[in-house]
């Protein structure tokens, strides 16, 4: 059984150096991630990383075919992203408005544009094969009001708290505001998904923003650094309910309304993470 994962970081968006929204943790948390991957059991030469400049939209996606390229039945499949995320409206074929797409934001976004769920959802439809897992973990914000450093009355170590989220064009937020209209999706913990060919781990529920501080003298991802923590105490042997419920728990200790959402097939919760 051949395991294989992508992992992205990007704390420096375009233009390169001081002046894109930039952030601070990602890099460190996609380091953190590939060590733990290390330790449940995937071997380094089959771990690929794409940080800042090199986390361009045309290199993750050159680099997810890479993740799917000779897979078998059996094997074990990560997609990580760590950085900023938005939200974008979604129309159907006769340009009715039909819901809310999360999207992560690439190095270069700005230029080359945003990679929408649906994008992904397509790329996965394509190039996945029965038999085979595939854990997909986004630690950035799926909606919200701005790119700023927050001020909340926390502690001096706190004081640094930032989200992880570049604020939607116009339209988007027009159609946010109404979105129960819309009847976009609901949102809660565990959701089940009938015929999803991945699990999907996200940071935050899509109405909320995904955090970043100092933990111990190093800024990090608060979904990461508790997901990663989890799975090296357990060295993944771990079944998908139990991570998620110890994650809830640890991001609601931080006392940020972070609530971690988990999207598979019910049979799959009660299964081991990476099997």
């Amino acid at each position: 059984m051949a395991k294989k994962a992508l992992i992205v970081g990007v704390n420096d968006y375009a233009p390169i150096g001081a002046g894109g929204p930039d952030l601070n943790g990602c890099v460190n948390d996609a380091t953190d991630m590939a060590n733990t991957l290390v330790i449940c059991g995937f071997q380094p030469a089959d771990i690929r990383i794409l940080t800042n400049r090199n986390a361009t939209n045309s290199n993750i996606k050159a680099w997810l075919n890479w993740l799917f390229t000779g897979i078998k039945s059996g094997d074990s499949l990560v997609f990580y992203y760590s950085g900023h995320g938005t939200r974008v409206t979604s129309f159907g074929d006769d340009l009715e408005v039909d819901g809310l797409d999360e999207a992560i934001c690439p190095h270069d976004f700005a230029t080359e544009g945003v990679i929408k769920d649906d994008e992904f959802r397509a790329i996965f439809a394509q190039k996945m094969k029965a038999g085979v897992n595939l854990e997909v973990i986004f630690d950035c914000c799926h909606s919200g009001t701005g790119t700023r450093n927050l001020s909340i009355g926390l502690d001096a170590l706190q004081q640094d708290l930032k989200v992880r989220m570049i604020q939607p064009d116009a339209q988007t937020e027009f159609y946010s505001a109404y979105a129960h209209e819309l009847k976009t999706k609901s949102t809660r913990q565990l959701v089940p998904v009938a015929n999803l060919n991945h699990t999907l781990w996200a940071g935050c529920k899509d109405n909320q923003l995904s955090y970043e501080s100092n933990v111990s003298g190093q800024i990090r991802g608060h979904f990461t650094i508790d997901f990663c923590k989890i799975l090296r105490a357990t060295s993944g042997n771990i079944t998908r309910r139990l991570l998620d419920q110890q994650v809830q728990r640890a991001l609601a200790a931080r006392g940020n309304n972070q609530t971690n959402q988990t999207e598979s097939k019910v049979a799959e919760f009660k299964q081991r993470v990476f099997m």
